[in-house]
């Protein structure tokens, strides 16, 4: 309980914890925020950490060059592709292993809605999933489960890489210190995490309409 508290906390106020990081560890910052990219997307077991508010506020602290802009960005990059292969191998090699094993801490729940997502949107899943907390965690995993050609795979994760890290934190950059943000950077980064949810409440939405 006092792990989803913290993690609660360091969400909400990303913006002061990741500038007391960056006061702290200077240029190791770089290899920090590569370690978060990579997990959330590259490890089935840490859905949970923060991505789209991170890549936001990271975006932010480049704006005021507390960070380099043209470092921050490719390597932010690589963490997601470089994770999604893994997650990808992961499934590809392990995954029935690790789902059917009971003392791993896997929602079965969320590998089926992903599934599902891959029935109805093929291929493209795995960039609409980048946008969408849990899924982009979730998607390179069943991926490699359902044994999905790599070279398709590999295409649409560093296209859905560049888009979700280069979107996110060119928001950040250039709209995370205009003042009504930067007073209200916990508000919008609810709002980010709210609209991120958005397509996933879309199609439970039409999952009851059609029930």
């Amino acid at each position: 309980m006092e792990i989803v508290k913290l993690m609660i906390d360091f969400i909400l106020h990303i913006d002061v914890h990741l500038g007391q990081i960056i006061a702290t560890y200077g240029t190791a910052t770089y290899l920090i925020l590569f370690l978060i990219i990579f997990m959330e997307t590259g490890l089935v077991f840490t859905p949970f950490l923060p991505g789209d508010s991170l890549l936001f506020a990271a975006g932010a602290f480049a704006a005021l060059n507390s960070l380099n802009v043209y470092i921050l960005v490719p390597v932010l990059m690589a963490a997601a592709i470089i994770g999604d292969q893994t997650n990808y191998w992961i499934g590809h090699f392990f995954g029935k292993k690790i789902i059917a094993h009971p003392k791993i801490p896997i929602d079965e729940k969320h590998i089926k809605e992903t599934q599902k997502f891959f029935n109805k949107h093929g291929g493209k899943t795995i960039i609409m999933a980048r946008f969408m907390p849990f899924f982009r965690t979730f998607a390179p995993f069943v991926a490699g489960v359902g044994r999905m050609s790599y070279g398709m795979f590999l295409s649409y994760s560093i296209l859905g890489g560049v888009l979700w890290v280069g979107g996110a934190s060119m928001a950040g950059f250039f709209f995370g210190n205009i003042e009504i943000v930067k007073k209200n950077f916990s508000l919008v980064i609810i709002a980010v995490i709210f609209l991120s949810l958005v397509p996933i409440m879309f199609e439970l939405a039409k999952k009851k309409l059609k029930k």
